[in-house]
Parts: structure tokens; C-alpha cells; sequence
């Protein structure tokens, strides 16, 4: 008998629920990290610090409704965006979905757990700071190298 593929697996992008696109977050919170790009050839750095709306335990945004109010440079991601946004971590979901490739076991929908993105080392928590300890001028003193 053949093995029933979830949605998650083959279901294009843009076919997507509003809630299946927010199950697909892996919730590993990198996409809320600052980034710092180079102005000379565009590489984008990844730095420890997280938006002070973002809860470092749950890797979850405090005010998700209201993220691109408080913060109005939040990157909204969406279906129509997600490939034009390379900065995205290799690990992202949308991202490995964008480019056709399948969820890692550690993602929330194949594993079962919420918790495993947290197990695995992926997400953020206990390894950043929040926004409103750090000046912007100085985020450059926290740049990180275990984003990919």
C-alpha cells in the first residue's frame, strides 16, 4: 500500500490555507533576528538580536497580529514574496518549499512536536538578545555564523 503524502509535502505554495501557510513556520524565529546587509556586494549577516516583540522561549511573535504596526520594517512572508527573499535560513520551511525540497524530521508537522525545532538546535531559543538592549549602531558586535 502507498504511503499517503501529507499536504505539507505536495501541496503547491500558492494552493495553501492561510493556516496551512502559518503551520508551515517551523517556528524556529531566525527570520526575526536582525540582519545587517553589505553595502559593497549584498551579503546579509545574521546577528544575535531579535525583535523585542519576539518571545525567546516560544520563538513566537508577543503581538503577531500587530507585527507590521509595531514594527513597521517587519517582513511579511507570504506565498508571493518567499522567493525573493534568498536571506532566508536553509533550514526555512518556506524556503525548502519554495525550492521543492521536503520538510527536515524535525519540523513541527513531520515530527509531531512543537518542541523538536528546539531539540534539533535550529531555533534561537536561548542563543539571542532583544532589540531594546543593543543600539542599531552596535548590532554589528553580534553578528552570528550558526544561521545558514
Amino acid at each position: 500500500m502507498a504511503a499517503v503524502a501529507e499536504w505539507w509535502q505536495d501541496t503547491p505554495l500558492a494552493e495553501l490555507s492561510p493556516e496551512q501557510w502559518e503551520a508551515l513556520c517551523d517556528g524556529c524565529a531566525k527570520c526575526c533576528l536582525h540582519k545587517l546587509e553589505d553595502e559593497d556586494d549584498g551579503e546579509v549577516f545574521y546577528t544575535r538580536v531579535r525583535c523585542r516583540y519576539l518571545d525567546e522561549q516560544s520563538c513566537r511573535c508577543s503581538d503577531y497580529a500587530n507585527r507590521s504596526v509595531l514594527v513597521p520594517n517587519c517582513i511579511r512572508l507570504e506565498q508571493d514574496n518567499v522567493l525573493e527573499l534568498d536571506w532566508l535560513p536553509s533550514t526555512c520551511a518556506y524556503r525548502l518549499r519554495a525550492h521543492g525540497e521536503p520538510l527536515a524530521e524535525w519540523h513541527p508537522l513531520v515530527s509531531g512536536s512543537a518542541d523538536t525545532v528546539h531539540r534539533a538546535g535550529i531555533s534561537i531559543r536561548g542563543r539571542s538578545l532583544s532589540d531594546e538592549f543593543v543600539h542599531p549602531d552596535g548590532y554589528d558586535e553580534h553578528i552570528v555564523h550558526w544561521v545558514e
